[in-house]
This record gives C-alpha cells, sequence and structure tokens, in this order.
C-alpha cells in the first residue's frame, strides 16, 4: 500500500471525528511516513510499519473521547437556537422519563449481572469454608474416639473441597465473562456515537 491509500483509507476510517481533528491526525501519519522515507525506507516499507489502517483507525477512535464524535454528528458546537431550546421544553415530559427508563434498564442489568459474581463467590467461599469445617470436626471427633463420625464429616469436607475447587473454575470464568460483557456493553454505547467506518 502506498502513502496515498494509506492517508484516504485512515481518512475514511476517522470520518465521524471533527474535521480539525481528522486533518490532525492525517498530517501526523504522513509526516510519519515522510520521516520512514528520509531513513531510506520505500514507500511500502514506511506505510507497512505503521502497521494495518483498520488497527490505526481503532486505536485513534478507542482514545478519542466520546464527546467529539458526537459534537461531530449532532453539528453541536455550544450555541443552542431558540426554536431547539424550545423543542427541548416541549418535549421533556416525553424524552426524560424514557431517557431515565433506558438508564435504569441499563444499570439495573449492570447490577444484577455483578450480583451474580459476588453471589457465585460467596457460594465458592462457604464451600471452602464447609471444606475447612469439616476436616476440623474430624479431627475433634477423632479425640473424642468416634472414629466414625470423623470418616463422615472428613468425607463431607472433601466433597465440600472439590465442589469449591470446581466452583472457583466456574466462577473466574464467569466473572472473565462479566468483565467482557461490561466492556463489550461500554464499547457498544460509545459506538453509538462514533461509527467506525472503513474504506
Amino acid at each position: 500500500m502506498n502513502k496515498r491509500e494509506f492517508l484516504a483509507r485512515l481518512r475514511a476510517g476517522l470520518r465521524g471525528l471533527p474535521r480539525e481533528d481528522v486533518e490532525e491526525r492525517v498530517i501526523f501519519y504522513s509526516e510519519m511516513i515522510d520521516e520512514g522515507l528520509e531513513e531510506g525506507l520505500s514507500e511500502a516499507e514506511a506505510v507497512g510499519k505503521l502497521g494495518p489502517v483498520g488497527d490505526v483507525v481503532a486505536q485513534i477512535l478507542a482514545d478519542t473521547p466520546p464527546a467529539e464524535p458526537v459534537r461531530e454528528k449532532t453539528g453541536f458546537r455550544g450555541r443552542v437556537r431558540a426554536w431547539e431550546i424550545v423543542l427541548l421544553i416541549l418535549g421533556f415530559p416525553v424524552w426524560f422519563p424514557l431517557l431515565l427508563a433506558a438508564f435504569a434498564v441499563v444499570l439495573a442489568a449492570v447490577i444484577v449481572l455483578w450480583s451474580l459474581v459476588v453471589s457465585l463467590w460467596a457460594v465458592d467461599a462457604s464451600l471452602l469454608g464447609c471444606a475447612l469445617g469439616g476436616a476440623v470436626s474430624a479431627a475433634a471427633f477423632v479425640l473424642r474416639g468416634n472414629g466414625l463420625t470423623a470418616a463422615v464429616m472428613l468425607a463431607a469436607g472433601l466433597c465440600c473441597a472439590g465442589l469449591a475447587i470446581f466452583c472457583f473454575f466456574g466462577c473466574r470464568a464467569f466473572t472473565k465473562g462479566a468483565l467482557w460483557l461490561t466492556k463489550k456493553t461500554a464499547s457498544g454505547v460509545k459506538h453509538l456515537f462514533i461509527r467506525k467506518e472503513t474504506a
């Protein structure tokens, strides 16, 4: 890929950002390619050194605050016209409860998800406590001379220990899934405002 193609794809991928920011980044990457050429690299090598255009675009969008693309897409520059204020006030009884309800639903979903994570780890901790309790009880019954009860308590403790180990791996996997889902949800909300466009 040559310099012109790289910069054209970069510009297309950053289309949702403010024009000034797009131009600033295009100039930055153009200068980086020029520096590579001055170092004796071919144009393709200088472009290849930057990595795939999609990765560059994704990194720029990830580093961009959500307010900038929103401002660019909506055209909001800090000034609000009188008719826009009137529409906001008249529509308030409709849009505000809907916005509040959407926020409450998302917040409730996140709380439920992380409550499940905490509950699963509590179950694992309880099983581990039961395993330790079974071992202590078995030792106490052995000291009292009650071998059969000690064997039953030890068996129960070993079962709880096995379940605790099994549950630990499930809890860890569920926690990783919850983290992934939370990250994807946050990314999805951000991508409602920033649409990644590739050439």
